[in-house]
């Protein structure tokens, strides 16, 4: 791959982040509960980190023609414990919330069919480390964000009346 193709490829990386952290930003200020809130925020931080490491991936880059093996020790602070079953009512309860989990989904599985497709190209060991690392990392965030949308469907689906039995 050239170099400028490389480059494209991280800062368009970069662009999806900062749009990501912007977005989830957006849900924390929108957000009128304080525990639905810091997860948003939570989630805005963890795109900071993102792009931080990206950044610094093309600098080394640009300067070296090289990726520097990634840091992988770092990971998400989001958990079980940021999702309480609280927490996951009260988004429950906000239209805003909900709708902002919904598209917060799409953004992580763009995140990760970016990161994904682009590992499986790298040739550069360190590159394949870091695509592969940030995918997995994406991942942890959509599984978290699809157990949210499943639990909302299913209140929704039991206050409907949905279930045939």
């Amino acid at each position: 791959m050239t170099e400028n193709t490389t480059l494209d490829i991280l800062k368009n990386a970069i662009l999806l982040e900062k749009r990501g952290k912007a977005f989830y930003r957006t849900a924390a200020a929108q957000s009128t509960n304080a525990d639905v809130k810091d997860f948003f925020e939570t989630m805005a931080a963890e795109e900071v980190q993102h792009v931080k490491i990206l950044s610094e991936q093309f600098k080394a880059f640009k300067e070296t023609g090289r990726f520097k093996a990634p840091d992988t020790s770092e990971t998400g602070t989001i958990s079980h414990n940021v999702l309480t079953p609280e927490v996951k009512s009260r988004i429950a309860a906000a239209d805003f919330e909900a709708a902002a989990i919904s598209a917060a989904m799409l953004m992580e599985e763009r995140a990760i069919a970016l990161y994904a497709n682009r590992g499986k190209e790298a040739q550069d060991p360190e590159e394949q480390k870091l695509y592969q690392w940030l995918a997995d990392w994406e991942k942890e965030h959509l599984e978290f964000l699809a157990a949210i949308d499943a639990e909302l469907k299913e209140r929704i689906w039991n206050d409907s009346g949905f279930w045939p039995f």
